[in-house]
């Protein structure tokens, strides 16, 4: 009996959920992790507390910006979020998505849960693309955009400058809405 209690794990209690602004702290920590050690996003400088907020500003719950969140007891571990692909009003039925992890969560399928919740909320929306774009190399997030069926559009070559060297970008799309003739 002993022996039993102490191999047994408690369950984690894990809820996919939209971001609130008491998550904006811990999405902060994580995505500024990347930016610190990996050429994963080309922000050079650590994101503060104020602009984070005004980045959160432009998410809903509803219509083509979306941000999800997965809390494991309690705790945010990863987020996915759907932005602005360009600013003219043409593209406003084209987003972006992006997913980031945080290091002790990576390899775990959160990536994919927080992906099939976005992509979920917006068929429901006036979207009809989805654009990824992926430093190379980066195996794990090609892997997971051609699970969801993006396909490779191009490869924008030394684009990025970071860590004293230059860096590829992959651009992959989705199709998200219906088909227009």
């Amino acid at each position: 009996m002993g022996k039993e209690n102490a191999t047994r794990s408690q369950a984690t209690t894990r809820v996919i959920r939209h971001a609130r602004v008491a998550d904006l702290e811990r999405i902060n920590e994580i995505y500024n992790h990347y930016v610190r050690t990996t050429p994963k996003t080309f922000d050079l400088a650590p994101m503060s507390t104020e602009r984070r907020r005004a980045w959160f500003d432009w998410y809903t719950t509803r219509g083509p910006q979306q941000v999800f969140v997965v809390e494991e007891d309690d705790v945010v571990v990863a987020y996915a979020d759907s932005h602005s692909f360009r600013e003219r009003a043409a593209y406003n039925t084209t987003v972006e998505v992006t997913v980031y992890c945080a290091g002790e969560a990576t390899g775990r399928g959160l990536g994919t849960l927080l992906y099939k919740a976005l992509f979920e909320a917006l068929a429901e929306e006036d979207v009809r693309m989805a654009m990824a774009g992926i430093t190379l190399p980066n195996p794990a997030s090609v892997a997971l955009h051609e699970h969801f069926g993006f396909t490779l559009v191009g490869v924008m070559h030394d684009v990025g400058r970071k860590f004293d060297r230059y860096w590829d970008v992959a651009w992959y799309e989705k199709r998200i809405g219906p088909q227009v003739d």
